[in-house]
């Protein structure tokens, strides 16, 4: 027998079992999961929009200041929301660039940011609140937690290191307005025809 038609038939018979794995996983009706996941979405709808403001970050060299813009909108039919981040330094390069997708899993009531940021990604705890939202990143024995308040067309978030036993140390915050609404990520997309 040809070795590589022995190959091919191997490579679509592991295809095909895979396939069905998947399949086997997807429940017949989605509706009732992305209906969830869409109403937890609501909670974070203030983040929608186009917003611009002032950031700062302590780094190790000193204090970076920026231009901060957030871009923020629902995709997947409002399953999950997706998010850029773009910083300008003063002279209108990019310092600081990121992407994150905000999800929700309804077996387990948790909300999930994946974000993508200085050629890192991970997934991390996000929480919503009220007015805003927590999300942290664990980091050994200490946690960097990011705290938004957004109301009134007004977003403040600040970073802090927390380090147990003792108090938390900030060394980033922004302040941003809301500019207005965003087609984005929705917007563009290929027609059928």
């Amino acid at each position: 027998m040809n070795r590589s038609f022995l190959a091919v038939g191997v490579a679509a018979a592991v295809l095909t079992a895979s396939a069905g794995a998947a399949l086997a996983q997807v429940p017949a009706d989605p509706a009732p999961r992305i209906a969830a996941q869409a109403e937890a979405m609501k909670k974070l709808s203030m983040m929608d929009g186009e917003w611009r403001g002032s950031a700062w970050t302590l780094t190790p060299v000193g204090r970076r200041e920026v231009t901060q813009t957030e871009r923020i909108g629902p995709l997947l039919g409002g399953a999950i929301k997706v998010l850029e981040g773009h910083g300008y330094n003063p002279d209108g390069s990019t310092g600081f660039n990121a992407f994150g997708v905000i999800s929700f899993e309804p077996s387990t009531g948790a909300y999930s940011l994946h974000s993508y940021a200085m050629g890192q990604a991970g997934d991390f705890k996000l929480t919503p609140a009220a007015d805003g939202y927590v999300w942290e990143i664990p980091a050994g024995p200490m946690t960097i937690r990011y705290t938004a308040v957004i109301k009134n067309g007004a977003w403040r978030e600040i970073g802090e290191r927390v380090v147990p036993g003792q108090a938390p140390m900030q060394f980033f915050e922004m302040n941003l307005k809301r500019l207005g609404d965003s087609a984005w990520p929705a917007a563009g997309a290929i027609p059928p025809k």
